[in-house]
């Protein structure tokens, strides 16, 4: 039987306190660095609480607005974004430094992720500003995507991803979250979603289309209300189909 070998992440340091529930599950997380929720104390939690289980850390960088959860696409300046981008990389950098732990990728959070999969200029701009990290970390990016078609021309390490709790359009962009069928919760619903993706490399979207994805790495995100219990099912059910945690 084939084997196949994944990567789980889960946004973490986003205020619910649950990371200790999810890390025995995950193998990579994506950090909150104060922008859209966190402060230097949860952090330090987060990154304790990663290292005792063994789970990569990644920096999870978002347009500034505490407010909204980072979930609301922000006008700003070049001089402005690129200071707030890199304010919170670094910070987060810092850190791991301290513990001898090295930043192991980058994911953008919430509308600066969906603005980043479609907005060439905004994604040129993004890169630019990740320059200094290029050669030393990886880029989560959305399959097919402009992040993801820029990135890989820009010589960047690209990974692959995608989410287990979230449905997607026929474009491979996310259902959108004001939609009552952007989430999935149902640990069956999205084992079912993700064994697609994992052996068939194609994607159900809510028009009932298959359509071909490829990813290495697949979120659940840690606000998800079920997420604990998605995680736990998966954890039972991906050996029997001899799919592995890539530790």
């Amino acid at each position: 039987m084939e084997k196949w070998e994944i990567d789980i992440n889960c946004d973490v340091g986003e205020g619910l306190g649950n990371e200790a529930k999810l890390f025995p599950y995950i193998s990579s997380c994506n950090l909150a660095c104060g922008a859209h929720a966190g402060n230097d104390e949860t952090m330090l939690d987060v990154i304790t609480l990663a290292l005792a289980h063994h789970v990569r850390i990644g920096a999870h960088p978002s347009y500034p607005d505490r407010e909204n959860f980072g979930r609301k696409s922000i006008e700003m300046s070049p001089e402005a974004f690129k200071e707030s981008i890199l304010s919170q990389i670094k910070k987060l950098d810092t850190m791991l430094t301290e513990h001898k732990v090295s930043l192991s990728h980058i994911k953008a959070h919430g509308a600066l992720y969906n603005d980043l999969a479609k907005d060439r200029h905004l994604a040129k701009q993004y890169l630019e500003i990740l320059h200094p990290y290029k050669s030393r970390t990886s880029l989560f990016v959305p399959y097919g995507s402009v992040l993801a078609e820029e990135a890989e021309s820009s010589g960047f390490h690209c990974i692959y991803e995608a989410f287990g709790d979230r449905n997607y359009n026929d474009d491979l962009s996310l259902v959108s979250r004001t939609s009552e069928l952007a989430l999935l919760t149902k640990p069956t619903e999205v084992f079912k979603h993700l064994l697609r993706m994992i052996k068939k490399s194609t994607v159900k979207t809510i028009s009932g289309s298959f359509i071909p994805i490829v990813a290495d790495t697949f979120c659940i995100h840690g606000d998800t209300s079920s997420a604990y219990e998605i995680l736990m099912y998966l954890s039972e059910e991906f050996p029997k189909h001899n799919i592995h945690l890539k530790k």
